[in-house]
């Protein structure tokens, strides 16, 4: 991995997430009314959410969960309601905040099986130890491919069972956005959406020797308006 162009784009992803965003991020994951266009994001979001726990087991009772840039927490809540002890890491402090904050009361009962710990910092941080799952949804969309496939690396190194994640796939519509999004001053940019070829993606997993023991499992893309997303199973053989 290109450690400072990892570092670099981390670093505007934080700066983004922790000041110009985050009320409108806070916005978006809750149910204050919103625009169209923010109304089929969210839509598209609720639904990659749901697909991803779809894929982890219904019962999580004893087994450790990372959400790899939980943002407000929605997705940790459902595995820690599941039985799961969850980190939730997110690069924003703000957002960690936000999340804590809006944890449901039952969750930090004394007889809540399932519990979540929420910070901030890098989800590569070896000090935050080993999982059973790990999720990541929409937290690489912002890396390059490369990049990207040298974290989910990383993190399958203390994963004992799967990695659920998901990518931007490329498509025209996505490389106009991205081209008009340059258009913008450069204070109102977000960082940019990298686009994912699947070949590309699928190749750089079966030829790096950190995927040994790793199969592809099952795929989806969820479409809604201007979000588009595709989860990708990582399994341990």
């Amino acid at each position: 991995m290109d450690t400072v162009s990892y570092t670099e784009r981390r670093s505007k992803i934080e700066d983004y997430f922790d000041r110009t965003a985050v009320q409108a991020w806070a916005r978006l994951t809750s149910d204050a009314p919103v625009g169209r266009i923010r109304a089929t994001v969210r839509a598209g979001r609720d639904r990659m959410r749901n697909t991803l726990l779809d894929w982890l087991p219904a019962d999580m009772t004893g087994m450790r969960l990372l959400d790899a840039g939980c943002g407000t927490g929605a997705l940790a809540v459902e595995a820690a309601r599941r039985g799961a002890q969850v980190l939730a890491i997110d690069l924003s402090p703000t957002l960690v905040d936000l999340a804590r904050d809006r944890q449901p009361a039952e969750l930090t009962s004394e007889h809540s099986v399932g519990r979540i710990d929420f910070r901030s910092g890098d989800m590569l941080d070896a000090a935050l130890g080993e999982f059973d799952y790990v999720v990541g949804m929409d937290s690489l969309i912002h890396y390059q491919t490369q990049d990207a496939v040298r974290v989910i690396a990383g993190l399958t190194e203390r994963t004992r069972k799967g990695l659920l994640f998901t990518y931007a796939p490329s498509n025209p519509a996505l490389i106009m956005f991205r081209a008009v999004g340059r258009l913008l001053p450069r204070s109102d940019r977000a960082p940019w959406i990298e686009p994912v070829a699947e070949s590309k993606l699928y190749r750089l997993l079966d030829t790096d020797a950190s995927f040994k023991g790793w199969q592809r499992g099952r795929t989806q893309r969820i479409s809604s308006g201007f979000y588009t997303s595709q989860a990708l199973e990582l399994i341990r053989k």
